[in-house]
């Protein structure tokens, strides 16, 4: 199909619609996030009260 330059420039995109697969990737990130903040709070608070595991 060939349009004209009139034609090419009333060319519009589809609209913008929030679909479940990307609700699901940003609740996965968020719980990531989440979970990674976790790990990081409980590895601070190991080191700074002392409860490591000494390596062998």
């Amino acid at each position: 199909m060939i349009l004209s330059k009139e034609e090419l420039l009333n060319v519009t995109g589809g609209d913008f619609t929030i679909t479940a697969t990307f609700l699901n990737a940003l609740s996965r990130g968020v719980s990531t996030i989440a979970d990674l903040g976790r790990s990081l709070g409980s590895a601070i608070r190991r080191i700074v009260s002392g409860s490591i595991c000494p390596i062998s």
